[in-house]
């Protein structure tokens, strides 16, 4: 049993949860603060955390049993659950099943706004799988589903949404598209051959990576905006300047003729924004007003 369940984890990418669930709690932190002017209570910390815990599971189980022949196809993917023989797909779509209930389940104790806004988010969840196969604007669709995590986390404990929210799913949005875009480049000549569809397939690598530095910018201008519009401090800016020169280090470490530390670039810096960000808001929302 534990070795399926570590099999299903590995299939989920769980250690990947760290993009987007600190942005989660920190949408739920600074809308209840920005919205109540108090911090959110543990139940409502705790029903977020279900729910992003259930719609990342379902996404990624989706993602695996609608990509399982491509990743076959593809060495870098061959030995990922499905096409390892490691699950069945009746199993993944048992797990997938499961995923969903939970995050209608966390909705529905949350607000009646989180359980209006759950379609949109299956919508997504769902549609972003399909992208690749005929749009290279799938890594902008792929940020627009993980940043309704800081968005959900807003809406989750406020019961509204306002512009900093917004300014918030955007600013997340191209930070996730960016350090995709940045991933997708190892990918070119697969997605080529299987006529798959991405910035790095329609620009080349060169133009791609100047693209993503692009996306970042309007992600660092966003965390400006997001200053300005809510009652933030210096500790916040004390974060946003370390995820400057994260974002800045990324970049630098990849190039057109050396992909080598992609990984760094792509796992451990964003990892360590998002975890950066999320501490330092913290800091300042309790140092400031508690």
């Amino acid at each position: 049993m534990f070795r399926k369940l570590a099999i299903f984890l590995q299939m989920i990418k769980f250690e990947h949860t760290v993009f987007a669930l600190p942005f989660a709690f920190m949408g739920a932190l600074l809308g209840s603060q920005t919205m109540n002017n108090h911090l959110p209570s543990w139940s409502q910390i705790g029903w977020v955390l279900l729910a992003m815990f259930g719609a990342r599971s379902a996404a990624m189980g989706l993602n695996r049993l609608i990509d399982r022949v491509s990743d076959a196809k593809n060495p870098r993917t061959k030995n990922r659950a499905i096409p390892a023989g490691l699950l069945k797909i009746g199993e993944v779509v048992v797990f997938v099943i499961i995923s969903f209930a939970l995050l209608f389940w966390a909705a529905a104790e949350l607000n009646p706004l989180a359980l209006k806004l759950l379609p949109i988010a299956v919508f997504m969840l769902v549609f972003y799988s399909f992208t690749k196969r005929f749009t290279w604007l799938c890594h902008i669709v792929l940020g627009l589903t993980i940043a309704l995590a800081p968005l959900g986390g807003w809406a989750a404990v406020t019961g509204t949404v306002n512009w900093a929210a917004m300014v918030f799913f955007v600013t997340i949005t191209f930070w996730i598209a960016g350090f995709d875009v940045i991933y997708a480049c190892q990918d070119v000549e697969f997605d080529i051959k299987e006529g798959l569809h991405s910035i790095p397939v329609r620009f080349g690598v060169a133009k791609s990576l100047k693209i993503a530095q692009a996306f970042h910018i309007i992600t660092a201008l966003g965390f400006i905006a997001l200053l300005l519009m809510t009652d933030l401090g210096w500790w916040y800016i004390a974060g946003m300047i370390i995820a400057y020169l994260i974002l800045f280090y990324e970049h630098h470490i990849v190039s057109p003729g050396d992909l080598s530390r992609l990984q760094t670039a792509f796992f451990t810096m964003n990892g360590v924004l998002s975890i950066v960000v999320f501490s330092f808001t913290l800091i300042d929302l309790v140092v400031r007003h508690y």
